[in-house]
Order: C-alpha cells, then structure tokens, then sequence
C-alpha cells in the first residue's frame, strides 16, 4: 500500500485574523461508536478498533456562538436503527450537547447556529435537542441532504430554520473561495465537497495565535493525513461523492500539517487539548 505523494509544505504567510480576545472554543464529546481501522484508512489493521468520537465542538465570540456539528442526541438508539444494517456498529452515549449546555448555565440564546460539516447522522443526531436552533449549510449541502437516504437529517431538522450561506470569490490556504463567519477572520469556512457535496472545513484561529482545522469527514482518521492514506475504495464508493476532489482536498490539508491543529471529525485524540465546558466556562460567557 503505497501512501499519496507528499504535497509541498505550505510555504505563503497563513491568512490574517483579528480573533477577540474573549472567544474561546470547548469540545463537546457525546458518545463513540466502534470502527476497525481496516474499514478507516488504507493499511489499517483489523485488529485495530477505533472509536470513532461523536462530537460537536462550541466556538464562543463576543458576536455569538456556533456549534460545529451536533454529535448524538437523545434519539440515537432510533436514528442508528434508521441506517442500512451494514452501518451499524456498537456504540456508547455520553451526554448530549443540549445537556451539556444546559449543565453548564450556558445560555442557549447565545447561540445562532449549528455549523454543519456535513449532513450524515453522526453529524447532525444532537439537533433533536436544540428545538429551533438555526442550522447553517450551504445549497450544496442542502441538495444533498434533501436525497431520500438522508433519513436521520430530515427527521431531526424539522422545525429548524435553514441559514444558507455562500462562498466568496475569496481563496483561503489553497481552496478556491470562502466564508469568514464573523469578518474578522477567526472562523473561516471553505468548500470540501468530495465527501459530500457540500461538506465544509471549519477554519479556527484562537486569539492565542493557535489555529484549527476542523475537517469533517474530509478522512476519519488523523492517519489519513499523518500517512498520506485514504479511506479503502470499498468504503470510499459507499460514503463519498467526488473521490477525485476528496483526494485534492486531503492533499491540501497535508500540507498544512503542521502549521495547525487538524481535526477529523471522528478521531477522538484530535480533539485532546481543547477544553471541556465547564460551569466556570460558561460563567464567563455572561
């Protein structure tokens, strides 16, 4: 198994950003599921369980919070049981993101959105308890998550306002155009559409200077990008659209290892270092 060429490093200046001093992001952790790393990346071992995390993560900004992605929701056992028997595996609950919120004191008007990623299930279970709550996608993403397959969507996004929003003309680290959340560069979204046609990366800077990059289902594992490898082309005709434009857009994320954090989206150690929300978080918040 040979891994992709190796991308040349990113060598311009990475894009300016003006984060506030008080936003800060937590993860969210709501469960796993089980995955043998011989269905996750090419070369991976079928004695190699993975736990595949379920989570969303909470960017807080003194304009409003965005959740990226949803994780599970209190209906998880009923969303699972609506997939093809081929896609379920063993998983374990934690809390949900409504409870976390709620347990925290946070303060749900707060929050003007969950950005999604991508529309599958695991992305998108935990908006059954965020009645209401805005879901942000792109027409491309809408499209796509009107296909008769997308059961679990459809099911927890009733009732839910849809904000659409576009892309600029605006090209970011290598893709093509983008969307700056909150014009000041710290939250930046581009166009990923090779998993799914809409699916996104969600670009982080902290006013640290420490930056995130929050890459969806682009590879499940950090495997994908610390050995160059894709997913096995079994798995990749069942769960991606484009695999060409996957396969550009991976090499492109290689090529900023380094530069910042990337986050797949199922990789439970990615998220390591980001904090929890904590009552005291939230505290802060008010």
């Amino acid at each position: 198994m040979s891994p992709l060429p190796e991308p040349p490093t990113w060598n311009q200046p990475l894009p300016e950003a003006h984060p506030p001093a008080e936003m800060t992001i937590h993860h969210l952790p709501t469960g796993t599921y089980d995955t043998r790393a011989a269905l996750a990346v090419k070369g991976g071992s079928f004695r190699d369980k993975r736990h595949f995390a379920a989570s969303a993560v909470l960017v807080r900004h003194p304009k409003g919070d965005l959740l990226i992605d949803a994780g599970f929701g209190a209906g998880v056992a009923a969303h699972i049981a609506m997939l093809p028997r081929f896609m379920r595996a063993p998983y374990a609950v934690g809390r949900t993101v409504r409870e976390q919120l709620d347990d925290s004191g946070y303060d749900r008007s707060r929050l003007l959105g969950v950005l999604l990623t991508h529309s599958h299930w695991d992305h998108t279970s935990g908006l059954d308890g965020l009645p209401g709550t805005p879901i942000w996608m792109n027409r491309d993403e809408r499209q796509y998550a009107a296909a008769p397959d997308e059961k679990v969507f459809r099911q927890v996004s009733r009732g839910h306002p849809i904000h659409e929003y576009g892309f600029t003309d605006e090209p970011y680290l290598g893709f093509g155009s983008s969307h700056d959340v909150y014009g000041d560069g710290a939250v930046v979204v581009v166009l990923a559409g090779g998993h799914t046609t809409g699916s996104v990366i969600v670009f982080v800077t902290l006013p640290s200077g420490l930056r995130y990059a929050f890459i969806g289902d682009l590879t499940w594992q950090i495997d994908g990008i610390r050995r160059r490898v894709e997913r096995p082309w079994l798995l990749s005709r069942l769960a991606d659209s484009d695999r060409g434009r996957l396969r550009q857009d991976l090499l492109r994320m290689i090529a900023l290892d380094g530069l910042m954090r990337i986050v797949p989206a199922h990789d439970l150690g990615s998220y390591d270092g980001i904090p929890l929300l904590a009552p005291e978080a939230a505290a802060r918040s008010h």
